[in-house]
């Protein structure tokens, strides 16, 4: 028997002993008195403990546990303990799910949790975002009222859990969701989100790229394919038409020789095998350079300046630096109409340094210039063909500057023309060997 119980009892016995002695000597009346006098003391003590725990109980705080006497301060110390133990045991839950909060938080896709009547027990950010919830206001809710799209609604009836759904959202741009549902615990599901925006607008520039370039390979093809076939055709060489068709099928041949090499270029800037052999390049000789090239390119049909505010060296590759430059002032030469000014630049902005290219030519309007960099993208692609331009140009300037942590930025409004700027950040920038007189203007 427990040592607490065994007190008690042992003072039950104890009155009544007490009880015993006193018939005889006090008689009955004495003996009873003192019995009950002392059974009557035992449960006012018993009643006021339970009072003590009564009012305990309404808000069981373990630094609020009542002190006891006898058998009632071994019950309270239990209770002080497995309290203890159980707010123990709630501090570590409460850890744990904030653990996971977290961690839910953290991850890049979006994670709601619903009940078996798919109402929202929880999500993180990233599933506010995806779906335009609110945590705080919507759990609870039917996830089915807030997610209003045919689709989604069917997805998460038919309850097939191994299809992924493809869900297409409209807030003022194309936002594409990758949709799983998941399965788990007691007919609860995980809905898991992932944006992937980026990878279908990869894939549409790959279908794109594939069109395009199969467009521009048979243009050229066809050109020379059909002079052949007449030449062939002939019983006897016509010499009138080969002064005229020879010519076409060498701007053709030349054409597509250059989108090859393009093709090639990009390829190999890709290519994470293959990085660029730095040393330091006078930006300063180089753009002399790129100048005189320009002034052959236009055959004196624009006003070509050279403007050198800076004598900065750079950390790069010169070669890949030539062709980014060059193709920069080729398109300036090609869209500038005959008369206009093209201007090159290198110069410094505050810690940074920019080789810029300033036209006067068509312009471009301002929805078009975040994909001018997209291969094979033209603005006007009658004109593009007509000037001889591949369509590859400004996506090798961006790579390039990419492989030289530089960055490309376009100024451009119809009519009035454009501003090309590759601006490098100031770790690439060298001060030149020597100082040489800088010329401000060519």
């Amino acid at each position: 028997m427990d040592r607490v119980w065994a007190r008690f009892v042992l003072i039950l016995i104890a009155l009544a002993l007490v009880s015993l002695i006193a018939w005889p000597i006090a008689g009955p009346l004495v003996a009873m008195t003192v019995f009950a006098t002392g059974l009557f003391a035992v449960v006012v003590v018993q009643s006021r403990h339970i009072s003590l725990l009564r009012r305990w109980l309404r808000d069981p705080a373990p630094d609020k546990v009542p002190q006891g006497w006898g058998i009632w301060d071994r019950v309270f110390a239990d209770l002080y303990r497995m309290l203890r133990r159980q707010h123990r045991s709630e501090s570590r839950l409460s850890a744990t799910l904030e653990d996971f909060r977290q961690a839910g938080a953290a991850m890049p896709d979006g994670m709601v949790i619903l009940d078996a009547q798919d109402r929202i027990e929880w999500c993180n950010p990233v599933a506010e975002r995806h779906f335009g919830l609110d945590r705080q206001r919507d759990t609870g809710q039917s996830i089915a009222y807030l997610v209003r799209q045919p689709q989604f609604v069917e997805y998460l009836q038919a309850q097939n859990y191994g299809d992924l759904l493809v869900l297409r959202q409209s807030r003022g741009s194309d936002f594409i969701l990758s949709v799983q549902l998941v399965p788990y615990g007691d007919r609860q599901k995980l809905v898991i989100s992932r944006d992937i925006t980026d990878l279908e607008r990869v894939e549409t520039m790959r279908r794109d790229f594939i069109a395009n370039v199969s467009h521009e390979l048979r243009t050229p093809l066809t050109v020379l394919g059909g002079f052949l076939e007449t030449i062939l055709d002939l019983k006897a060489a016509d010499s009138e038409l080969l002064r005229r068709s020879l010519p076409l099928m060498m701007d053709q041949t030349q054409r597509m020789r250059r989108l090859v090499e393009d093709l090639l270029t990009l390829s190999r800037l890709e290519s994470t095998h293959n990085p660029p052999r730095e040393e330091p390049v006078n930006v300063p000789g180089l753009a002399r350079e790129i100048y005189h090239d320009a002034l052959a390119f236009s055959g004196g049909r624009h006003r070509v300046a050279l403007d050198l505010a800076a004598g900065d060296w750079l950390t790069a590759s010169e070669e890949e630096l030539r062709s980014a430059f060059g193709n920069l002032i080729s398109n300036a030469v090609r869209y500038t109409p005959e008369g206009g000014e093209v201007t090159i630049a290198w110069q410094r902005r505050g810690p940074e340094a920019a080789f810029s290219v300033r036209d006067t030519g068509i312009g471009i309007a301002s929805q078009h210039l975040p994909r001018l960099t997209e291969r094979f993208y033209r603005v006007d692609r009658s004109r593009s063909r007509e000037t001889g331009g591949t369509g590859l140009g400004l996506a090798i300037v961006k790579h390039v500057l990419n492989r030289h942590q530089a960055r490309l930025e376009i100024a451009s409004e119809p009519g009035r023309g454009s501003t090309f700027s590759a601006v490098f950040p100031a770790e690439r920038l060298l001060a030149p060997p020597e100082r040489v007189p800088v010329a401000l203007s060519a």
